[in-house]
């Protein structure tokens, strides 16, 4: 096999510099051999840059190479510092914020849980209860859940009515109203025709209430006294009636139902 005078000079380079490298090795070794007999028995103090430094290079460089190397510091000593230095760059505790861990959403869907269901106890009264459940809380945090979930203190929150309350206390006075269209073939054609339904709540007893191609405001007030007649009127007998904010419900629509209050 023929070798090329190139493949020649790079490896006398090569050779080179590898005994270039080794010369180099063995005089810094017999330097820190001198420097470490000089200072003796006593300590070597670095600074955490220094041992930063070191064990950086270090772990490059292995525990085989070390042990040949080293003669201030052991391999063991450089690696352990190498460890340290991998453990404090991943160490979160100097971000962790100061102050009170929080609290969990159970623990926190508990007191709206509490407050809903009785609307009469204060702070102290619902810390009391959880005490008694076996969870520790504060006043002022029950203060917090409260509002930032809309409730009140205890004395407002006896005044408000929630909708659930409201619905259960007028149940029987409760009626619906609203609109849908159909497509019906007439002589005509396809055409599209406008239903209004009313609903009674307790008995959910549907009432179609007129059927027209385009609701306008006069028929709409010709709805709403039929459905007010005091003697067969289907809202006869009801106070709220609710519906969405749908223009048709104009406030004429509204005045002409008379007691009846649109929701």
């Amino acid at each position: 096999m023929k070798i090329r005078p190139f493949t020649i000079l790079l490896m006398m380079l090569a050779g080179w510099i590898n005994r270039h490298q080794q010369e180099i090795i063995e005089y810094l070794k017999t330097e820190n051999t001198i420097l470490r007999r000089k200072i003796g028995k006593r300590r070597i103090i670095l600074a955490d840059e220094q041992k930063r430094l070191l064990a950086i290079s270090g772990k490059k460089l292995g525990r085989k190479v070390l042990s040949e190397i080293c003669c201030a510091f052991s391999p063991d000593t450089i690696l352990r510092w190498h460890k340290k230095l991998i453990a404090t760059k991943y160490d979160s505790s100097k971000n962790r914020k100061v102050g009170r861990p929080r609290i969990s959403e159970q623990l926190e869907s508990l007191v709206i849980k509490i407050a809903r269901r009785n609307r009469g106890w204060g702070y102290l009264r619902i810390a009391g209860q959880l005490k008694y459940l076996g969870y520790k809380i504060s006043r002022r945090t029950i203060a917090n859940i409260l509002r930032k979930h809309g409730l009140e203190p205890s004395p407002h929150r006896l005044k408000k009515t929630t909708w659930k309350e409201f619905i259960k206390s007028h149940w029987a006075s409760l009626a619906a109203i609203d609109f849908f269209t159909t497509e019906i073939y007439t002589l005509r054609g396809l055409t599209r025709y406008m239903i209004l339904v009313v609903i009674d709540y307790p008995t959910r007893k549907v009432e179609v209430a007129g059927i027209v191609p385009q609701a306008h405001g006069e028929w709409m007030k010709q709805i709403a006294r039929n459905l007010t007649d005091p003697i067969s009127g289907f809202l006869k007998d009801k106070i709220y009636l609710l519906h969405d904010r749908d223009p048709l419900f104009t406030e004429g629509f509204q005045k002409m139902l008379g007691s009846s209050r649109s929701i």
